[in-house]
C-alpha cells in the first residue's frame, strides 16, 4: 500500500503517519529525511542539494524528484508512506509522472484539514521530545501536556527532555510556512486538489481539530 499524505504544519501529520506505519508495516518516508540521507552518504544528488541548502536556496524538483523516487523505490516491496512532499502543484504533477514512469502505483492521498488558526495555535504549544519527535507534546491540550519532573517539563510518553523549535516560536516563520501550504493555487493545497482530481487512488479527508485518537480512527475507517 502506497500513500501521499497532506496536512499544515500543527495539524500532527507526522503523528498520524507513525500510527499508519506501526498499523500497516509500510515505511514512513520524510522528505527533510530524504535531503539528509543523501547528502550524509555523498550520493550525487546529495552533493547538488547540498550545494543549494548551503546558499539558502530551494532544491531544483530535477533533483528532489529522483532522490525522491530512488527512496521509494527501496521501499517498493514493503509499500510507503509519503510525507512532506509535494509542497507544490508543480511538484505534484512531476510526482505523478515520475510515479507511473517507474510503474508505483499510489492508493490513497490522506489529507488531514485543519483552520489556519488552530494550526498556527498548535505549533506555537508544541514540544519536541529529544527521544522522539513522534511522541506528542503540547503545553495547551490537556490529553497530550508534557508532564512535570523536578521543576521541568518532560515528554509525557517517556520522559525525555523537551524543547520548542525557534522557528515554532517565529510568527513570521509559521505565516510563511502557512502562506506555501494553504495556496490553492500553486502551492500546497493546489498540490492536494490535483490528487483529488486524479483517477486511481482514493482520497482521504479528515478534520484535523479533533483529537489524536478521533483522528486516528476517522483514517482508520476508510483504510482497507
Amino acid at each position: 500500500m502506497n500513500i501521499l499524505t497532506f496536512g499544515p504544519n500543527g495539524s500532527g501529520k507526522g503523528t498520524q503517519g507513525a500510527i499508519i506505519k506501526e498499523k500497516y508495516g509500510i515505511d514512513h518516508i520524510e522528505s527533510g529525511a530524504i535531503f539528509r540521507e543523501h547528502i550524509k552518504g555523498g550520493t550525487e544528488l546529495g552533493k547538488k542539494a547540498k550545494a543549494y541548502i548551503d546558499r539558502g536556496d530551494l532544491v531544483p524538483d530535477e533533483i528532489t524528484i529522483p532522490m525522491v523516487l530512488e527512496t521509494l523505490a527501496k521501499s517498493k516491496q514493503k509499500g510507503w508512506l509519503l510525507d512532506g512532499f509535494p509542497r507544490s502543484l508543480a511538484q505534484a504533477e512531476a510526482l505523478d509522472k515520475a510515479l507511473k514512469a517507474a510503474g508505483m502505483q499510489l492508493d490513497y492521498v490522506v489529507e488531514i484539514v485543519l483552520d489556519r488558526q488552530i494550526a498556527k495555535d498548535r505549533i506555537m504549544g508544541r514540544r519536541l521530545c529529544a527521544n522522539d519527535n513522534n511522541h506528542p507534546n503540547h503545553i495547551a491540550f490537556d490529553a497530550i501536556k508534557p508532564v512535570e519532573k523536578d521543576g521541568k517539563l518532560v515528554c509525557r510518553v517517556c520522559g525525555g527532555a523537551l524543547s520548542a523549535r525557534a522557528d515554532d516560536q517565529d510568527e513570521g516563520a509559521i505565516n510563511k510556512r502557512h502562506d506555501i501550504y494553504y495556496d490553492d493555487k500553486t502551492g500546497t493545497m493546489a498540490a492536494v486538489n490535483y490528487f483529488k482530481k486524479l483517477m486511481g487512488a482514493k482520497v482521504l479527508s479528515v478534520d484535523g481539530s479533533k483529537g489524536i485518537k478521533e483522528v486516528s480512527a476517522l483514517i482508520m475507517k476508510q483504510l482497507p
